[in-house]
């Protein structure tokens, strides 16, 4: 960006404090999963009620990524980040401070549509602030930087909560918003959006991009269909005792983060390759689980390949998104989370269903099913760009 000419540190400061807000904005998003007991008790209303906090976020997210997206093209997105990040620090403190599910709910939404927004506008500005070549590494960094919030940021949360309160650790996740809101206020650039580096695809492909929006659609619905209901799995059909249910649930997020590190790594050269990769692995993992979970060694087996596939598959598909974008990428981003999101609720939901009427080892069979049906989808043909080509550094 013209913005940092001679002033090379401030790309790589920029960088880290959108890692910053994309871990502060997923410990937000997750943290009430490992509070749900202390937050009923203290505003008295059911674990249930207290469950729709993370249900309703997710909605949130999926239903107003697009149009919040479109509402802002013309904004410059230093302003734009600086909103959003301003929204994480009242909304934290307003969740904080609640004396009521209602107020603590309206906080939580209003978390949620800041998310919406900078999982829309964070890429372009992030990838623009390098060389084309590097895109996937800096695409991977704010992928292990969201996966560290289910590995670091919500097991400390919620042990700082138990320790303490649970208003303690979301209080601190508007101060970690206000740290990310300083760095990016002071040393962004103010530019017209169209002008920035990566507003637009490098190979625009509206079939590529159907493509891709569809298949993380379905492997999102598959993954989540099975993994909102992981401890039941692991405790009635493998069965783990408690303690050591509590221990895989770490070695699955620490299977996440070695997925995304990985995924980076290969996402420059192999763009692709990684999103194909990735959501075959999740298919695997959770039929996998379907059809040996009740051997212990290989649930654990298993286990870890859900777990590596789950962060990179949203990460090859966002990476696509800078590729084929049809359009602007921000509405591309936008879309691809919305769909993303749209398929983590019913996924969830599936698997209520389908728990409801059978044993939990449906819901994976119907996960790993539906994630099939993701990787058939990437088999589509779709045209790839000539060497020596527009985009011909990697394609979505």
């Amino acid at each position: 960006m013209s913005g940092f000419t001679g002033r090379a540190w401030r790309g790589p400061a920029v960088l880290a404090a959108l890692m910053l807000a994309a871990f502060t904005f997923n410990t937000a998003e997750n943290l009430p999963i490992g509070l749900l007991e202390l937050i009923s008790a203290s505003l008295d209303v059911p674990v249930p009620a207290v469950g729709l906090l993370v249900t309703g976020y997710g909605v949130t997210v999926a239903v107003a990524s697009v149009p919040l997206a479109h509402a802002v093209r013309a904004v410059p997105r230093r302003l734009v980040l600086t909103g959003v990040l301003a929204s994480l620090v009242v909304s934290s403190l307003g969740a904080a401070l609640a004396s009521s599910y209602g107020v603590l709910l309206a906080a939580r939404l209003l978390t949620a549509l800041g998310q919406a927004l900078f999982w829309a506008v964070m890429g372009p500005v992030a990838v623009g602030l390098f060389p084309a070549r590097v895109r996937g590494r800096v695409v991977g960094a704010l992928s292990v930087a969201g996966s560290l919030a289910l590995v670091l940021g919500v097991p400390a949360g919620t042990w700082l909560g138990r320790a303490t309160n649970w208003p303690v650790p979301v209080a601190l996740l508007a101060a970690l918003g206000l740290a990310s809101l300083v760095t990016i206020a002071a040393l962004l650039p103010t530019s017209r959006p169209d002008d920035e580096p990566a507003a637009y695809g490098t190979a625009p492909d509206r079939r590529r991009f159907a493509v891709v929006l569809t298949a993380g659609a379905l492997a999102a619905t598959g993954a989540f269909a099975g993994f909102t209901y992981i401890v039941a799995f692991l405790a009635d059909v493998s069965r783990f005792s408690p303690g050591a249910v509590n221990v895989l649930l770490v070695v699955f997020g620490a299977a996440t983060l070695a997925g995304v590190t990985l995924t980076g790594v290969l996402l420059d050269r192999h763009p692709r390759g990684t999103l194909t990769a990735a959501v075959t692995v999740q298919a695997v993992g959770l039929l996998g689980l379907y059809a040996t979970g009740g051997h212990q060694v290989a649930a654990v087996l298993f286990l870890s390949l859900m777990g590596g596939a789950l962060g990179p598959v949203f990460m090859t598909t966002q990476n696509a998104m800078l590729h084929s974008a049809p359009g602007r990428t921000d509405l591309a981003l936008a879309a691809n989370s919305g769909a993303y999101n749209a398929g983590i609720a019913g996924g969830a939901a599936l698997g209520g269903l389908i728990l409801a009427h059978t044993d939990v080892r449906a819901a994976f069979l119907a996960g790993g099913l539906l994630t099939a049906a993701a990787c058939v989808v990437l088999t589509l043909p779709t045209p790839t760009p000539r060497a020596g080509g527009p985009g011909s550094g990697g394609v979505g």
